[in-house]
């Protein structure tokens, strides 16, 4: 049996995200939830953010930003970026993370995090509550820990990535099966 519950939107789990933005001589970080892929070619993603937020300008103004994925181990520093304001405090230095250049845009990556996801963004949607900025990958910097020398295969599943349901974050779970496993013939 189910019951009618308020509207809301509670697609989850969701990725836990650090975006950095800004530039070379100016940057932060934002914890962000709603993010996602739109598009395979060209390679596309939307993250949505509330216009009130300090990073919001910075990524209007610069027109780009880097989606970092986090792990387990970096649970702490992205819920403390998602709960304190850069504009009254450096979020790099209070995290402990740390800024990785950027190569496809300006705005540096968080060197722990195993992947880096760079963008340029195409088009903002405002939406209400938050805009939604959509952006094409311009490059992905990868954590070379997780790449298999022998294949080239890179390895996220063993990163310990996080991610965030209706208000706590957790880490990922064991692998259930593979795509197309369901139809797959048995040997």
């Amino acid at each position: 049996m189910k019951v009618s519950w308020k509207p809301g939107t509670l697609v989850y789990p969701a990725p836990a995200v650090l975006v950095s933005c800004g530039n070379a001589k100016e940057s932060n970080l934002l914890t962000v939830a709603w993010t996602g892929t739109i598009c395979t070619n060209p390679a596309m993603l939307s993250v949505s953010i509330r216009p009130e937020r300090h990073s919001y300008g910075m990524i209007k103004a610069n027109m780009q930003f880097t989606v970092n994925l986090t792990t387990a181990s970096m649970a702490r520093a992205t819920d403390l970026c998602g709960v304190k304001s850069g504009a009254e405090c450096d979020k790099w230095e209070l995290s402990g993370l740390t800024p990785y250049p950027g190569v496809g845009v300006e705005c540096p990556a968080v060197l722990e995090s195993p992947l880096s996801i760079e963008c340029r963004v195409k088009t903002i949607i405002p939406l209400g509550s938050h805009d939604m900025f959509i952006a094409e990958v311009v490059n992905v910097l990868a954590d070379e820990r997780w790449m298999e020398s022998d294949t080239g295969r890179f390895r996220l599943d063993k990163a310990g990535l996080m991610s965030y349901a209706h208000g706590a974050y957790y880490a990922q779970g064991e692998q259930l099966g593979t795509f197309g496993y369901s139809v797959k013939k048995k040997k």
